[in-house]
This record gives structure tokens, C-alpha cells and sequence, in this order.
């Protein structure tokens, strides 16, 4: 299975956010619990329709997501070094 298997983006699902297939459960919630601490099998446990595959393809599309993204810098100023 492919990422485009288990997350869905739809304007008519939590106003477009990459949710789980199937679910309402936002990938970007996935993810916060995770940075929390969560383990999968505390996620697993608190929503039993997810599977391991679910949690793995939200880590593989935020990756894919950052990696894609584009820096820029508007007005950077040079630090000046201290005498």
C-alpha cells in the first residue's frame, strides 16, 4: 500500500487536512501525540480503528510534506559580533 492509500485530503473532511482513510482522525493529530511522547500503542489504543500501517503512512507523508518544502528568508540581518 501506498501513502495515497491511507490518507485522504478532501475539502469536505476537516477542512482539508490529510486525515486517515476512512477516518476523521487528522494525520497532523497522529503526529502531535507522537512529538508528546505517545507511543503507536498508546495511539493504538486511544483510537482503535487506526493500525500500525495508518500511524507509519502519517510519519511518511509528513516527511514527504517537509521535504518538499521551499526556505525563504525575507529582510535576514547579519548578527553583529561583539567587542
Amino acid at each position: 500500500m501506498t501513502i495515497a492509500d491511507r490518507i485522504d485530503v478532501n475539502p469536505k473532511v476537516m477542512m482539508g487536512k490529510p486525515v486517515i482513510h476512512g477516518t476523521r482522525i487528522p494525520v497532523e493529530l497522529i503526529l502531535r501525540k507522537m512529538g508528546e511522547g505517545a507511543t503507536q500503542k498508546d495511539i493504538l489504543d486511544a483510537y482503535p480503528r487506526l493500525t500500525q500501517e495508518d500511524i507509519q503512512a502519517a510519519m511518511r507523508y509528513a516527511a514527504d510534506t517537509v521535504s518538499h518544502e521551499e526556505l525563504v528568508v525575507i529582510g535576514a540581518t547579519k548578527k553583529r559580533a561583539k567587542n
